[in-house]
């Protein structure tokens, strides 16, 4: 099932910005900031000067439609030249992978958010979420880890959530470090 419908990311050079996304069943989205970590920016930057975006004019969905995979859309704005391409499925690597990975920031930006609704008001979400992270870091699906070790940090010298959930945070950031040290 989904939850998340509609998400927008938008940031400047240095990566801040901020993330929008509606959940289901609700009708005001919610914004959030967003700070890209510099790791993440600079494969988003690679990816777009190898796209060679503004100066383009290829389309980049693919001939095959997938309409249930939701559009995907890449927009640019360095005054005075703006542009905007939207597909649903490229065969373009390099499309491909920068939305992969401004998915991959999407998908942490709203885990973050999910972690300070649990700690505030829905506690005994956190072990659930915990598990989530972990699932996440199996499959490479965070845009940059390391952003979450002072939350996890945090989580597990609070008091808010369970202690299965503070144990867990302890045994992630274990994870996270081992994983940063193979790269």
């Amino acid at each position: 099932m989904f939850y998340v419908r509609h998400i927008t990311i938008e940031h400047d050079a240095n990566g801040r910005g901020q993330i929008t996304f509606e959940r289901l069943n609700e009708e005001i989205p919610i914004a959030e900031p967003l700070e890209l970590s510099q790791a993440a920016m600079s494969r988003i930057s690679a990816l777009w000067q190898t796209l060679g975006f503004l100066d383009s004019q290829e389309n980049y969905q693919s001939e095959r439609q997938y309409p249930h995979l939701g559009t995907m859309r890449l927009r640019m704005e360095q005054e005075p030249r703006k542009r905007t391409a939207e597909f649903n499925w490229t065969n373009n690597k390099d499309a491909a992978a920068l939305v992969e990975e401004y998915r991959r920031a999407a998908d942490q930006a709203i885990l973050v958010f999910e972690i300070a609704v649990a700690r505030e008001s829905q506690p005994l979400n956190g072990p659930k979420l915990m598990e989530q992270i972990e699932s996440m870091l199996r499959r490479n699906s965070l845009s940059d880890p390391q952003q979450l070790i002072p939350i996890l940090k945090d989580i597990s010298t609070g008091e808010r959530l369970p202690l299965i959930a503070r144990n867990h945070a302890l045994r992630l950031i274990k994870q996270i470090d081992k994983q940063s040290k193979t790269k």
